[in-house]
């Protein structure tokens, strides 16, 4: 029963992404920005229905300009996020271009891209991130760099946040959680180690009682701050309220 469950999850998952593509290239062109936010936060729900997660959201995201820095789990993060807030422009690896047909929505949903491997293209991406800011947008990042067991959290780096110190652009944490009937954070949609996309995907579709827990803390100014000191005090704030 757990493989049919599965089968019929992923197979509505693919349809959904499949009309999500549909909508980006045929109705996007011709829909204001408003519009495109509301297609982005339903269709993001929508992926983590078909997937059997139930979304369980607190606080509210701030409005306007802002960082989001929140903690890295899952390939599923981000719909996550966009299901709370659809206006944020993620900042993403350049591997994720080459995964069968989400690479494509990912690029077209407005993510900045970075090659973690060529140390020099994180100033390219400060750049491009002070930018996106300084005209209004809100822009999220994961300064851990790479999804992690979800607990306990890895190391924040600061190099982007100097986006936000450089733009006294405000600062809002997000503490990333998924559950699962058994566990409080569970191990069925930790992506690390060798597991691949597929398999990730199979496990995901596997479990039951999945959530996934997205929690807005206060946002935090940013100006003249030490981004390494801002750092450790945002992994700090979600730390704690992941452990509450």
């Amino acid at each position: 029963m757990t493989a049919l469950l599965a089968v019929w999850r992923i197979a509505r998952a693919w349809l959904h992404v499949l009309a999500g593509m549909a909508t980006l290239a045929l109705r996007f062109p011709s829909l204001d920005t408003a519009a495109r936010h509301r297609h982005i936060g339903a269709w993001s729900a929508g992926l983590l229905r078909c997937l059997g997660l139930t979304l369980h959201a607190s606080g509210v995201p701030r409005p306007g300009a802002t960082l989001i820095v929140a903690n890295h789990v899952s390939w599923l993060d981000i719909a996550a996020i966009h299901a709370v807030a659809p206006h944020a422009r993620f900042v993403s690896k350049a591997d994720v271009l080459a995964w069968p047909l989400l690479g494509w929505m990912i690029r077209a949903g407005g993510t900045l891209f970075i090659e973690r491997e060529r140390k020099r293209d994180a100033v390219r991406v400060v750049h491009a991130m002070a930018e996106a800011l300084s005209a209004g947008d809100t822009v999220a990042v994961f300064p851990e760099g790479t999804t992690g067991p979800g607990w306990p959290l890895l190391g924040f780096h600061a190099n982007l946040l100097q986006a936000a110190v450089a733009t006294a652009t405000p600062v809002q944490p997000v503490a990333l959680r998924f559950s699962s009937a058994t566990q409080r954070f569970s191990d069925d949609v930790a992506y690390v180690g060798d597991t691949s996309l597929a398999q990730s995907i199979w496990r995901v579709a596997c479990a039951r009682g999945l959530g996934v827990h997205v929690q807005w803390l206060p946002s935090l100014g940013s100006a003249h701050a030490d981004r390494r000191a801002l750092a450790a005090h945002l992994r700090e704030l979600i730390a704690e309220r992941m452990e509450a």
